[in-house]
């Protein structure tokens, strides 16, 4: 069985997007049952000098919907450090991604392979295949910014494990 580059990416951005869904579903009702804002959790870090919780959850879509849309066009731009969410609408973020990752069909996705891609960072840019691209440097922000935004919400008291983070797994069909 050959391995695409469908399987590598969008089957794990969806994965993991869905884990999300869930570890952010078990946030709402771990704040609601213990009578504390969900905006709070918003803005919170696991260190001073990283990013907040929402720009984690922006960064998840950012490296997934947006990776594969930045080979699509060409261009990759990381995302803006403060956009506007409150908790609601970082669960729609998610849900949104997910849907948009979901209408991808393999041969769309695989036929981006070879493509040039570039990204944008202020004036700097570095080149990219959209396989060099996709596998080297959005998977594993993608991975980096999923976990990072399971650890804060597990250090502020959500009950949550590894399960609720790798979603639902690809299991071999009967």
């Amino acid at each position: 069985m050959a391995f695409s580059l469908y399987d590598a990416t969008v089957a794990n951005y969806l994965q993991i997007l869905g884990g999300l869904s869930g570890v952010l579903e078990r946030g709402l009702a771990h704040f609601q049952e213990n009578n504390i804002d969900p905006e709070t959790i918003v803005e919170t870090r696991l260190a001073p000098d990283m990013l907040p919780f929402r720009f984690q959850i922006i960064s998840v879509a950012q490296h997934s919907r947006g990776a594969i849309e930045g080979v699509q066009q060409g261009v990759f731009k990381p995302p803006a450090f403060k956009t506007p969410y409150d908790y609601a609408g970082l669960q729609g973020l998610v849900a949104d991604t997910q849907k948009a990752l979901s209408a991808l069909t393999p041969e769309a996705v695989n036929g981006l392979a070879g493509r040039d891609v570039a990204f944008h960072l202020g004036e700097r840019q570095l080149p990219f295949t959209a396989e060099g691209f996709l596998m080297s440097f959005s998977l594993p922000n993608f991975y980096f910014h999923a976990t990072t935004a399971y650890d804060i919400l597990r250090t502020n008291g959500v009950p949550l494990g590894k399960r609720h983070f790798m979603g639902r797994l690809n299991l071999k069909k009967a």
